[in-house]
């Protein structure tokens, strides 16, 4: 069973029919013994950082991500929620603290690049990692976004992908049990779905 974490914010739903549709069983939860119970986790997330670290905090769902975390269980943390996976983020003007599993820091993209803001629609994966979550992916496929800030993650050997818009940026990471995609894999066709289907068979 894979548990999508309920915390008041995110596309919940998208991520369940998209592992339905490849064969797996979730349940979206914010039943803290359910999460425990389960065999992965995925964290979704869209909105604005502050807000969903808040609604973590309110839906008590930051003691358990630890626990489970820390007992090894697989987490895919998706788009907002693979930044909250990272030490903290400047949206909004302030620093705000992340859940720090992973070193790094999120910030907007320069608004100066003459690019469009927020960075949305399919754009090229760098990949860095054949193997976890980017098993058999081919280089240079497509996958969709929908994002204004963007990951610069410390550790160089955390980064299974990157992406350039005006910038390079860290587009997916992966450390031992830990992983996330800035992009959307339940809207990023095939690629997405084979991804969400290597996470799935871990």
């Amino acid at each position: 069973m894979i548990a999508i974490i309920d915390y008041g914010v995110g596309n919940l739903a998208s991520v369940n029919k998209a592992l339905s549709f490849i064969g797996f069983e979730s349940v979206i939860t914010s039943d803290y013994s359910e999460i425990l119970a389960a065999d992965k986790i995925v964290l979704p997330g869209v909105g604005a950082f502050a807000d969903a670290m808040e609604s973590l905090e309110k839906f008590n769902m930051i003691p358990v991500i630890n626990e489970a975390t820390a007992e090894g269980t697989p987490l895919l943390g998706i788009c907002l929620g693979m930044q909250l996976l990272f030490d903290y983020s400047t949206e909004g003007g302030e620093k705000v603290k992340g859940l720090g599993l992973l070193k790094g820091g999120v910030t907007q993209f320069p608004l100066d690049m003459g690019l469009k803001v927020p960075h949305m629609g399919w754009n090229s994966l760098d990949i860095k990692k054949n193997d976890g979550i980017f098993k058999g992916i081919k280089e240079n496929s497509y996958v969709y976004f929908v994002h204004s800030y963007c990951l610069s993650a410390q550790e160089a050997s955390d980064v299974a992908a990157t992406c350039s818009y005006g910038i390079k940026f860290d587009a997916a990471v992966s450390r031992d049990n830990i992983m996330g995609t800035q992009f959307h894999p339940e809207k990023s066709g095939d690629v997405g779905l084979n991804i969400l289907r290597n996470f799935a068979s871990l």
